[in-house]
């Protein structure tokens, strides 16, 4: 079975910081660093060290290639990647001291999605193979519903959280994996079980997957609840942590494990990767994940 990433490419501009920027100030960063990016890239390289057979669909401008050659480079295939002659997209990050980050996005060629795109990106799979979607490119209502009418199993990571991603026809998802605050944003809820809930009252028969933070994570079928706790790492950047955990909890899914494995390698994979620096280097393989000795906090 394959899996689809539709997905956003960014080269990320990573700034240490002692804080991050506040409104009228001037700072200067600790250091300036290039990493290749974006929440698609991302994924589809944990995807792809998870062991899926993951092909990344998207768009890059002609200063992209390097992002070509690092989703190559992990192990995912990049044949439906295209590339126009305007500019990559692109983040300015802001990493603290303790870790902690904040973003601020360009879209360019990734906003350049059309629905030929997605009718030629389509063509090459088939019912039962995974589409993963975040809300970083253009086109998403078009590529959920006609990968849907293809029977292709749907995910969507639901980030970042806009007006005009709500306003979708989102019920043919099955997967959401999303984050307390867009599990908010999306229910009004704020307690992790009226946001499961909740979501499971507007799309009937979707499955939730809550990340919490430093509470772990929670999933949500209608019928079964789990819940996995985080790991005790020193925090260094925290920027690919939800890609990671989003890569290894759909690998380890759709290679037939259990829900309670999925998340356990999912967490151990997310811990592993917020005590480096950068994104996609930061992501660990299925083997480091698999050999990890770390302590679950209580």
């Amino acid at each position: 079975m394959k899996i689809l990433n539709f997905g956003s490419l960014n080269i990320d501009n990573v700034y240490s910081m002692d804080h991050f920027v506040r409104p009228g100030e001037t700072t200067a960063s600790l250091k300036m660093e290039i990493f290749s990016g974006g929440k698609g890239l991302n994924q589809s390289v944990a995807l792809a060290k998870a062991g899926a057979e993951v092909y990344h669909a998207g768009k890059v401008g002609v200063d992209g290639q390097m992002l070509i050659d690092v989703l190559t480079q992990y192990g995912a295939d990049a044949s439906l990647v295209k590339m126009t002659e305007g500019r990559t997209g692109h983040a300015i990050i802001q990493v603290d001291k303790n870790g902690q980050n904040c973003i601020l996005l360009y879209g360019g060629a990734n906003q350049e999605i059309t629905a030929q795109d997605v009718d030629e990106v389509l063509s090459h799979f088939n019912k039962g193979d995974m589409l993963l979607l975040q809300n970083e490119i253009s086109s998403i209502d078009a590529i959920i519903e006609k990968a849907y009418a293809k029977g292709m199993v749907l995910a969507l990571n639901p980030s970042p959280i806009s007006k005009e991603l709500l306003q979708m026809d989102l019920s043919k998802i099955t997967y959401f994996i999303l984050n307390e605050i867009e599990g908010n944003e999306m229910t009004g809820e704020v307690e992790p079980e009226k946001i499961a809930r909740k979501m499971r009252d507007i799309y009937p028969g979707c499955i939730v997957v809550l990340t919490l933070g430093k509470r772990g994570v929670m999933y949500y079928d209608g019928k079964s609840t789990y819940t996995h706790g985080i790991y005790d790492v020193q925090v260094v950047d925290t920027t690919a942590a939800g890609d990671t955990f989003t890569g290894f909890f759909l690998s380890t899914v759709m290679a037939g494990e259990p829900v309670p494995k999925a998340l356990e390698y999912a967490s151990i994979a997310s811990s592993l990767a917020v005590s480096k620096n950068g994104a996609a280097p930061s992501i660990p393989t299925m083997e480091e994940v698999k050999s990890a000795h770390l302590t679950q906090k209580a």
